[in-house]
């Protein structure tokens, strides 16, 4: 497959004619304020009287341009003064009980009404700042970059709220120190306002979104007239102090107890209007949740959501390009670069008196921000710490070092040049330098996303260049990789033609998340919305995928031609919303003969497997309702020995009250018949024909006092066993056959890992939390099966478990709020 013959079956729809309602931007004149405002939810203030109202909202969903009811009326107010932007609203409603509202702790949206204001502060249409607030007073917040949002993003900010019999009111204060604007005296800026009303299903905008449209931020309104705004000093400190006490019941030591106190800071600094910077001093991430571990039996490493926040806050220029996985930074999850190495370096006499498996990261700075001509810097370094094993000499006591990890200094340099009509330009540069003898790494990539005037059509690529120094015994190893698509965006109709290709040097692994190389993908993505609602529907979408994947360079022993396609395959996807709020889909796939160089874990074999088709159905019900399920069901059959893979998915929320809610979700894994890598032996690669079967079973538990303070318990267990029906031999033609002798090893897999996290978290005062935090973690793993569940849940809860009660203070401190405040005690 390629672009030129697949050019031709679609000439006759890159026209392709789509009806979009045409919108008449709005504005709005922002009032300048000197009257005091109390942000208590309430508009009894004087100076609202007479602010500017945004009004008469119009749906996106479920039915695009409907003009909201009278009933339901929308009333949005805005006032500035030197400090910042005041934000107040009215939302009708014809019932109270009409209203959606659950206290979800801060960032957690839960099964509530919002109203959220959303600024485009230098009208670039691709970047803005979001604002959220709930029924109920809880806020989260957001930054969007190329229509995507980043909720992991916080900033400090007032807001209050109010529900009334006809409806709720709301208050926000936001302080110029939590946006980032331009220098000029007169500024116009993009924006929007999003109502939810969650119980109906309705999402209203003040300016009115047309759902055929790629972007967001494209299609905002204006509010226009800030005069001579400009930020304040924004320093900012939050020290903070940690305590923990920590029992490891598999540790080696007779000391399984310990007890840590842990101390440091974080620091933010507006360098100027435009530009932020962000630094993490000792950090601690010891509260932050468990990972969802699993058996792997894939060649690749898994890739683990990040949850330390300095690495999740503000990211949106260092994600550019793919190139930066946070957790390489301290290698989290993950271990030291020689913690194997270690245990062989113990000589006689000697034993491995200790060895750590976490890296410790001294500090983190992250520089970002835009200038007033679209042109975005990102700048983020940190450093780790060297780490050693201790080996022990039992005849003279005394003990050595080993080093495990080098000192470390990862980093990350961006620019991104907004352009015209959607589109931009970047670089993005990772670097890697360990300390003494060990290899470093460079990546660096250019980066084009380009649109036409209408938004319709879009061609974009990335160029990257990967530099190993020093590694495998060489001086640099040097690889390329590129990226090119081009599609349409915007319609009822769309379509994607791409090309990846990596050769057999680049890698991008020493800081971004990386599987394998040496592959050329061509595909295609074509898909169709229905946004209007009919009889049974609110909305429905379809789309198709067909692609082809082949090696870039044959590395079988013989260089065959004929062994370098690796796999091809389709897909058909389609999901609806029905009139009961409802989601509905499937997904059917069907894969061909493929050859798998990554399976035989052995450089230059592969195993040729036979196709495959798989269906899978799944349902989602009303969030809103107190009691909401969701399921799904998939089938695989296929192979070379005409596998049967099964998963069902189920899940449960229920909702007591506002405060109080339970959720549990089950994932059964059947598979049967799969085949996989097994072992290696005498240079003969051996598979199975085996069962794998596993368990994965979530409950939460949540219970939020006030939207100030809140208690979450999380419990999961995983269970996953892998029985080998019989063995084979991996022959040069990557076909299975009887090995030359009896395998007769035992590998058969039993794994069981438990976590629970609660969590009581209190903020106390603004940007400042109080929080205490139970862990406890256990795993076992074992040749030999335990073949009921409650018997493997059993046995993992009597096995050794690390246990860990840590308190945290967390004390924001706004420099200029400080030194206001001191001001008038000494008056």
């Amino acid at each position: 497959m390629n672009f030129l013959r697949i050019k031709g079956v679609f000439l006759c729809l890159l026209f392709y004619a789509t009806t979009s309602a045409q919108v008449e931007k709005r504005s709005i004149d922002i009032k300048r304020t000197t009257d005091k405002i109390k942000i208590d939810g309430l508009l009894d203030d004087a100076a609202w009287k007479n602010a500017p109202v945004a009004n008469k909202f119009t749906s996106l969903r479920p039915t695009p341009f409907l003009l909201e009811s009278p009933d339901n009326a929308s009333e949005v107010f805005f006032l500035y003064d030197n400090d910042g932007i005041y934000v107040g609203g009215y939302f009708h409603e014809k019932f109270k009980d009409s209203i959606a509202a659950e206290l979800s702790g801060r960032d957690g949206m839960g099964n509530n009404d919002f109203a959220g204001i959303i600024f485009d502060t230098y009208n670039d249409k691709l970047n803005g700042f979001e604002y959220f607030v709930t029924p109920l007073g809880e806020q989260w917040d957001a930054k969007s970059s190329n229509s995507n949002e980043d909720f992991s993003w916080n900033a400090v900010w007032q807001s209050s709220a109010k529900m009334h019999n006809d409806g709720w009111s709301f208050e926000m204060f936001l302080p110029y120190s939590c946006i980032r604007f331009g220098k000029k005296n007169i500024q116009d800026w993009g924006m929007n306002i999003v109502r939810k009303r969650q119980k109906s299903g309705q999402q209203l905008f003040w300016q009115s979104i047309d759902p055929n449209k790629n972007g967001f931020l494209t299609q905002s309104g204006l509010i226009k007239g800030f005069e001579n705004i400009k930020p304040p000093l924004r320093l900012q400190f939050s020290p903070y102090l940690s305590t923990y006490l920590n029992h490891d019941g598999s540790a080696i030591a007779t000391d399984k107890t310990k007890t840590l106190v842990n101390g440091g800071m974080d620091v933010k600094y507006g360098i100027n209007q435009a530009f932020t910077l962000d630094m993490t001093l000792v950090p601690d991430f010891g509260q932050v949740q468990t990972d969802n571990r699993v058996l792997n039996l894939s060649p690749f490493e898994l890739r683990f959501a990040e949850n330390r926040t300095f690495f999740t806050e503000g990211t949106e220029l260092f994600n550019k390009g793919n190139l930066f996985y946070s957790r390489n930074i301290g290698r989290v999850g993950g271990k030291p670069l020689h913690y194997y190495e270690a245990g062989d370096d113990v000589k006689q006499g000697e034993r491995l008196d200790k060895n750590p498996d976490q890296i410790k990261l001294l500090n983190a700075t992250k520089i970002s921000g835009r200038t007033q001509k679209g042109l975005g810097i990102g700048v983020l370094n940190a450093i780790t710490k060297i780490q050693y094993a201790n080996i022990y000499d039992s005849s003279s006591g005394s003990l050595r070092k080993f080093e495990t990890e080098p000192l470390t200094n990862y980093s990350v340099f961006v620019l991104d040049q907004t352009l015209k009509h959607n589109s931009s330009v970047s670089l993005v540069n990772t670097n890697v330098l360990r300390s003494g003898k060990e290899y470093d790494a460079n990546v660096t990539s250019a980066l084009f996303d380009l649109f036409d005037k209408k938004n319709t059509y879009n061609v974009g690529g990335n160029i990257s260049i990967s530099n190993l120094v020093g590694k495998y015994g060489k001086g640099t190893t040097t690889g390329y990789a590129h990226n090119l698509y081009i599609g349409k965006a915007s319609g009822r109709f769309g379509f994607s033609l791409y090309q990846d290709l990596y050769n057999d040097k680049y890698d991008k692994s020493d800081l971004g998340f990386f599987t394998n190389n040496n592959y050329m993908e061509e595909g295609i993505w074509m898909g169709y919305n229905w946004l209007k609602p009919k009889k049974w529907h609110n909305q429905m979408r379809i789309n198709v995928n067909a692609w082809h994947n082949r090696l870039v360079t044959a590395i079988d022993p013989l260089k065959r031609k004929e062994f370098m396609l690796q796999n091809v395959g389709g897909n058909i996807n389609g999901n609806a919303q029905t009139k009961k709020l409802w989601y509905l889909g499937f997904n059917f796939s069907v894969n061909g003969k493929s050859n798998d160089y990554y399976e035989p874990r052995h450089y230059g074999r592969f195993f040729t497997n036979s196709g495959n088709a798989a269906l899978n159905l799944w349902y989602e019900g009303n969030s809103a309702k107190k009691l909401s399920f969701s399921a799904s069901l998939y089938n695989k059959l296929g192979g070379v020995f005409n596998a049967h893979t099964a998963e069902y998915f189920g899940s449960a929320k229920l909702r007591f009250s506002k405060k109080f809610s339970i959720d549990n979700s089950v994932d059964v894994y059947d598979i049967r018949n799969q085949a996989g890598w097994a072992s290696e032996k005498n240079d003969t690669t051996i598979f199975s024909r085996r069962n794998v079967k596993s368990v994965e079973n979530t409950l939460n538990f949540k219970y939020n006092f006030s939207n100030k303070m809140g208690l979450t318990f999380r419990v999961r267990h995983y269970w996953s066993k892998v029985d080998p029906q019989q063995f084979y031999a991996l022959n040069e033609n990557g076909k299975l056959v009887t090995p030359s002798s009896p395998f007769t090893g035992n590998v058969n897999q039993n794994y069981n890992f438990m976590s629970a996290d609660m969590v009581y978290n209190w903020q106390f005062a603004q940007g400042s939390f109080f929080s205490i935090v139970w862990k406890d973690i256990a795993d076992d793993f074992d040749r030999h099966f335990e073949r009921n569940y409650i018997k493997n849940f059993s046995k993992t809860i009597k096995g050794d478990q690390f246990n860990s009660l840590s308190v945290r203070v967390i004390y924001f401190i706004d420099y200029l709020t400080t030194k206001k405040n001191l001001k008038k005690k000494s008056i």
